[in-house]
């Protein structure tokens, strides 16, 4: 699937079920290769994988294991992106190389008066406000941070 060869990949698959493997093994990494392999360069993938897994379970065996194969052919045959799965990844590092640095105060909560006077929520921009829906120049990172790109401009859509 991830190499986009539908043939090869039902062959496997063929291989998997003959020799006693379970279906929803595969339907299981159908549904990670959706969201790894697949990701925004089509979101529909993760419901095809998750219909055929549903279809397993619902039907059984016979009926069940063309669906995971329906998925895959799906699959294999879809634009490919790790975009989300690369910046995910990179943000997983950031986050246990900085676990303390502290949320920007204009972007904290102050349901209480103390909060408030801390000046927790000053001087936030909410984004719907602002023209297209997007507050230019706002920080959303930690002040040590500031603007630390995960997804590269032309992999943000994809």
């Amino acid at each position: 699937m991830r190499g986009s060869a539908p043939d090869a990949a039902l062959y496997w698959y063929a291989r998997i079920i003959t020799a006693g493997g379970d279906p929803l093994y595969v339907a299981r990494r159908c549904l990670a290769i959706a969201s790894e392999d697949v990701g925004n360069a089509d979101p529909r993938a993760m419901q095809v994988a998750l219909s055929a897994w549903d279809c397993f379970t619902r039907v059984g065996p016979a009926e069940g294991e063309r669906a995971i194969a329906q998925a895959i052919v799906y699959l294999a045959c879809a634009p490919k992106s790790n975009a989300v799965y690369t910046a995910f990844k990179a943000a997983m590092a950031d986050a246990r190389e900085r676990p303390d640095y502290d949320v920007p105060v204009h972007l904290r909560n102050a349901p209480t008066k103390l909060m408030k006077e801390m000046g927790y929520g000053q001087a936030y921009r909410y984004a719907h406000d602002e023209p297209n829906a997007y507050a230019a120049g706002e920080e959303y990172f930690p002040q040590e941070m500031a603007q630390n790109p995960l997804l590269s401009a032309d992999k943000q859509r994809s």
